[in-house]
């Protein structure tokens, strides 16, 4: 497709074409309440239509960046390996943004550009539509009107011929009935979506920065506050750091590190605040202001570089102690990424340049997230709880039930009759709702033989520990 000049003002036909297909592929293929092949269908379909967008524009304003994109699209596709919910609207949501961030450039209002777009660019799409209405285009709709009749009236003779196409459609083709209603709204959800990215292509890259005024700051004015901030650290890291780095297994100190460790990780989240406001505010202008810049930052990023490995070793022992679960993974996981980010911010420190630091530490936490669902967190979870049940006799069967099929493999490690009772419920699960192609998933396609063909009630079994 040759390059043209698009109408900031108006979307282009191709563009046009472009948004309804990908909405129509996204309601054609997307099972909404189940992680599958058809979520990464959909982004694809998303994904070709940017490609058709910044093809048949010339403005150069937008600094696109791939990178993001291959995020967005790895993402969704954790969908097709993984049936764990909440991991997989995590990577949804955060697949959004960098999506977005594709288009829109690595800013804060980058990563929701594109949603806001969707809903306040509709007369982008209006004006579009106008503008290839009149001189002969009524000839184009009617072909289209023609082309659905047959589709209708040819398709349906061929699938009431054909058992085996007629299974095959109804597995590509939602059925008209309660789903239709989710089938238009998610064409519509996706249409938008659409719709937000190919309008930020054709427009000039946006001013990301604040424009805010910069306050000249004496020395003292800032130094102080920082100063008495780093001897507070540094004194609570010496009395606390036996306690911190000591491996002890008895159940006072597991209480004692969850007592701690919450307020260790606000401690941490509040200090990147403080860095980032002086880091901004700190005069520049002599060696004498560089050098105490650095020194006192450097010194509260490794402060708190510490700070985070303590907490993270709290949260390590506190789950060896009471057992592994979703929200402790979770925090873990996010207590490691921000000691990623501190390592960062000292090497942004030592230079005082972090121009390039915003959409490192984005791309990190997309790639951690990437990294939690490669690990399989439900299956480490109960393989670290069962672990745990060979060494001291005790686990928690209800929260294993709450598992999804991803936990299948470490599950069958349980001993009878625990494990036909607790395999019981995806068993019943998968049998009640089997997945068509476009909801194709790994993990629930391997459980299924890990399942138990016939259940035990586990009214019958004991979970007494």
């Amino acid at each position: 497709m040759d390059k043209q000049a698009v109408d900031s003002k108006a979307a282009a036909p191709p563009v046009l074409a472009a948004v309804v297909t990908s909405g129509v592929v996204a309601a054609l293929a997307l099972s909404p309440g189940r992680p599958g092949l058809g979520w990464l269908v959909a982004a694809l379909a998303v994904t070709g239509a940017v490609i058709v967008t910044a093809r048949c524009t010339e403005t150069s304003a937008r600094k696109r960046n791939p990178v993001w994109a291959v995020f967005a699209v790895a993402l969704i596709a954790v969908g097709v390996f993984r049936d764990s919910r909440w991991l997989f609207t995590l990577c949804v949501l955060t697949a959004l943004a960098a999506a977005s961030l594709a288009v829109a450039g690595t800013s804060l209002r980058g990563a929701v550009e594109a949603p806001i777009n969707a809903l306040t660019r509709l007369h982008w799409i209006k004006r579009g539509v106008q503008a290839i209405r009149p001189r002969g285009n009524t000839r184009t709709i009617l072909a289209i009107a023609v082309s659905v009749v047959l589709l209708v009236v040819f398709g349906g003779l061929l699938v009431s011929a054909d058992p085996a196409f007629e299974a095959l459609v109804k597995n590509l083709v939602p059925t008209v009935d309660g789903s239709s209603f989710t089938s238009v709204t998610v064409f519509v959800l996706a249409a938008l979506f659409t719709t937000g990215l190919c309008w930020a292509l054709t427009q000039p890259q946006a001013d990301s920065s604040f424009q805010v005024k910069r306050i000249s700051l004496r020395r003292i004015e800032w130094v102080l506050p920082i100063s008495v901030l780093v001897l507070l650290f540094a004194a609570f890291v010496s009395v606390q750091l036996p306690a911190l780095f000591s491996v002890v297994g008895d159940l006072s100190y597991a209480e004692y590190a969850r007592r701690g460790f919450w307020q260790l990780l606000v401690v941490t989240a509040l200090t990147l605040g403080v860095i980032a406001l002086a880091s901004r505010l700190a005069p520049r202008e002599t060696s004498a202001d560089r050098a105490w810049l650095r020194a006192l930052l450097g010194a509260l990023s490794l402060l708190s570089l510490v700070i985070v490995a303590g907490a993270a070793v709290r949260m390590w022992i506190y789950q060896q102690e009471y057992g592994f679960t979703v929200l402790r993974v979770l925090v873990l996981t996010c207590e490691l990424w921000l000691g990623l980010v501190y390592l960062l911010v000292i090497t942004a420190g030592v230079r005082l340049r972090g121009s390039w630091l915003p959409g490192v530490v984005v791309a990190t936490a997309m790639a951690t997230l990437l990294g939690l669902a490669a690990l399989n967190p439900e299956r480490l979870i109960a393989d670290r709880n069962l672990d745990r049940y060979e060494r001291i006799g005790r686990i928690d069967y209800h929260y294993l039930l709450g598992l999804s099929a991803d936990a299948a493999p470490a599950l069958a490690r349980l001993p009878e009759p625990q494990r036909t009772c607790v395999l019981s419920w995806p068993t019943r699960e998968l049998e009640r709702n089997p997945d068509s192609l476009r909801e194709f998933n790994l993990a629930r396609s391997q459980a299924r033989r890990w399942l138990v063909a016939q259940p035990v009630p586990c009214r019958d079994v004991s979970f007494r520990n």
